[in-house]
């Protein structure tokens, strides 16, 4: 899709379906934050439900074994289908004969698109959860989307007054549709009528368990019950991933997922089937021919579907991807998707961050492409996943193997300066943002005359129509004397204690572009009494690891070590100030470097704000810092992965204990997301997600606005024609600057 389709799709879905998945994800989201909160062992719960899932996919193939066995012992059937085209085979057989298929929701059942199967050949198939049969009706109406946009909640593109026109066109019911509880009420009846005549009833599996075939199904509505006990005929469709090796470990799910996807402390039903099951049929006529009190006169198959699964489960990169248990957390706490929902963040099947690892896996990379740069590597959804799969990583690693179906030799290369080798195949505007450092040295060495360069209009325009740099961006102005040139030239040699020794790491922003709060940060430790160097060293590797140039990235990650490893063995703590680059020395950095090496900076590095507030913890004296005057009320919004981190009360601290008072906004992301805002089809959408954040910010009546990342006070000084003050400068003992 070419930038200026992808623009024209993004804008297209935020305009018809923004609204409404905004509002349910915000919410679903809060939600979560209040639910997790009340479990004391959220932390080892996600440890355990983690350890569980890298168990079983670890023992597999002896899992698959032995639930065959146990559902074959129980009087049921087990088909192990190798594709799509395999699962839907074996379940038309199954139903051959069939009028109508009712059946429960499952991605599983989306993934092989078994609808479209049986109503090909004849049998009406009924989607019995209401999110479904939404779409299911909707599907028949031009300008309604019946595509789900959510893994757990389908139709949370659509409003209720929406959902209510639908109904009252398709139906025309006696007395107009209006309420939530009209609404359900009606589905309600003609559901149940559907069921009750139904043949065959279809169902997935949240979780399967190996030792006793037991099926654990985890929802908001009951009509799965009715679909697993009425008609005669049950077939379950789920992933092999789904298997568990027993009953007991279930546990932690049962707690996990209702509040992870919706916030619900638990979900309204959680049913546990040991199929087949006979069933009184309480709430239908009974059956001319009752049912076998042990079930013995009910069919059970159980499809179970590899579709790529088993070599995801031999790829080191993408394993983790079965470890997800289809929560949707990563989709709700997702700026980018809560503007635009699963029909822009997603791909064939499957939506939200961890949609990448499932597309490439189970329908292939081109898939993926399409919506794969919507990941911005934020890493909020970290946290969020309730068995801690590094959802970035696997959105970085197919962004790599994206990237390499051009020209794999020429798009990995060190970024001393553009290879002229390397433009076939290559995405141009990957390459330009991943080679950041090449254009900051030259912009810095050209300045000023390359700051009028970049932001003129004439540049503007080839810049935007060449490699799709948004001509409504301006770049920070690039400084002729770089923080790490300033610091070589100063004759200042304020009073040290020699057991306080940092390095400070002079970022790419802040060496060539925003020296100003490199310069604040060096008087404010040395203020404190500590001894700063700030050496020659180079970018961190994040800008090409954002666009996917995993090598590029590994390579500039072991010239950081070079760089800085000798300050580190000698006991010098490593000071960051972009939380980008103290993400990558903490965490990234783990599968770039050999692992002394990165547990070395993993241990050894901290946020500017961070180390302040342990030095005034240890002693230090606050009064050698700016404190607050008559300006002391101040709106202070934290980077992405400050959050993540858990870094961001640090900043409110040494702020308060400095005088200031300080209001938070509570909006987790500012849109701009380091090079993703500059980028041509995603500018819209980045202004979108900042424009909450705007609204907050002027809403706070304070005398500045503060931040603590590159790309928040970009955004924020875009968003409010103002640019915020970073944090740090506030501290500085010579003023702010």
């Amino acid at each position: 899709m070419s930038r200026a389709s992808k623009a024209d799709h993004l804008r297209h879905v935020m305009e018809t379906e923004g609204d409404a998945v905004g509002a349910n994800t915000r919410g679903f989201n809060a939600g979560r934050y209040e639910s997790v909160a009340k479990l004391e062992t959220y932390e080892a719960l996600k440890d355990r439900a983690r350890e569980i899932k890298a168990d079983a996919i670890t023992r597999l193939p002896e899992l698959i074994d032995e639930l065959t066995e146990t559902v074959e012992e129980n009087g049921g059937t087990v088909y192990l289908a190798e594709d799509a085209a395999d699962a839907n085979a074996y379940i038309e057989s199954v139903c051959e004969g069939a009028d109508r298929v009712v059946k429960a929701k499952s991605m599983t059942s989306e993934e092989i698109d078994v609808n479209e199967q049986l109503e090909s050949r004849g049998i009406d198939v009924v989607e019995t959860d209401l999110g479904e049969w939404v779409l299911q009706v909707a599907d028949a109406y031009p300008g309604f989307d019946g595509d789900p946009s959510h893994i757990v909640a389908p139709a949370i593109h659509f409003s209720r007054p929406e959902i209510a026109q639908l109904f009252n066109d398709h139906f025309e019911p006696d007395e107009r549709l209006e309420t939530a509880e009209e609404l359900t009420a009606f589905a309600r009846e003609r559901l149940g009528e559907l069921i009750e005549d139904a043949d065959v009833g279809m169902t997935g599996a949240n979780f399967i368990t190996a030792d006793s075939g037991t099926i654990a199904t985890i929802s908001s509505e009951g009509n799965i019950r009715k679909t697993v006990a009425v008609p005669e005929t049950h077939i379950a469709v789920a992933g092999v991933e789904k298997i568990l090796p027993s009953v007991e470990e279930l546990q932690p799910f049962v707690e996990l997922i209702g509040r992870s996807g919706t916030g619900q402390d638990i979900t309204s039903y959680v049913s546990l089937f040991t199929p087949p099951v006979s069933s009184p049929r309480p709430h239908f006529d009974e059956p001319e021919t009752p049912l076998a009190g042990d079930g013995s006169s009910r069919e059970f198959h159980l499809v179970l579907l590899d579709n790529g699964r088993m070599a995801m489960r031999d790829d080191d990169e993408l394993r983790e991807t079965l470890y997800c248990i289809r929560c949707s957390a990563c989709a709700n706490t997702c700026a980018n998707f809560q503007s635009v929902g699963g029909h822009a963040f997603g791909g064939e099947t499957y939506s939200g961050g961890i949609a990448t690892g499932w597309e490439a896996g189970v329908h292939g990379y081109d898939s993926a492409a399409e919506f794969n740069d919507l990941c911005t590597g934020c890493s909020r959804c970290v946290p969020a996943c309730p068995v801690k799969i590094d959802i970035p990583w696997i959105n970085t690693v197919v962004r790599d193997r994206l990237n390499r179906e051009g020209d794999p030799a020429a798009f990995e290369f060190l970024v001393d300066g553009l290879s002229p080798d390397a433009d076939e195949g290559v995405d141009h505007q990957k390459r330009l943002f991943g080679n950041f450092e090449t254009l900051a040295k030259l912009g810095s060495a050209f300045a000023p005359l390359s700051n009028w360069v970049a932001n003129s209009q004439p540049a503007a325009t080839a810049l935007e129509r060449l490699v799709g740099v948004s001509a409504e961006r301006e770049f920070p102005p690039f400084q002729r004397t770089t923080l790490v040139e300033w610091f070589a030239a100063r004759d200042v040699v304020p009073p040290l204690d020699p057991d306080r020794k940092v390095v400070l790491y002079p970022d790419l922003y802040t060496n060539y572009m925003l020296t100003a709060r490199g310069k604040a940060a060096v008087r404010t430790l040395e203020a404190l009494g500590v001894e700063v160097l700030v050496p020659p060293a180079p970018g961190s590797g994040r800008a090409p690891l954002s666009q996917g140039m995993v090598a590029t990235a590994r390579e500039k990650a072991e010239s950081v070590a070079d760089a800085l490893g000798p300050y580190l063995e000698a006991g010098y703590d490593v000071v960051v100030i972009e939380p980008s680059d103290l993400a990558m020395f903490r965490e990234d950095y783990r599968r770039l470097l050999p692992e002394a090496s990165a547990t070395l900076f993993a241990d050894a590095s901290y946020e500017i704000l961070e180390y302040v507030y342990g030095l005034l913890e240890n002693g230090a004296d606050p009064d050698a810092l700016s404190a607050a005057d008559d300006d002391g009320r101040v709106a202070y919004h934290s980077h992405c992965q400050q959050r993540t981190m858990g870094l961001e009360p640090y900043s409110v601290a040494v702020l308060e204990a400095l005088g200031y008072e300080v209001e938070q906004s509570n909006v987790e992301c500012c849109g701009m997301a380091g090079s993703f805002g500059y980028k041509e089809q995603y500018y819209e959408l980045s202004m979108d997600v900042g424009a909450e954040l705007e609204g907050q910010l002027r809403e706070i009546d304070a005398d500045r606005v503060v931040a603590s990342g590159t790309s928040c006070t970009d955004q924020i000084g875009d968003l409010l024609e103002e640019e915020p003050t970073h944090v740090v400068e506030l501290l500085d003992p010579e003023g702010r600057r």
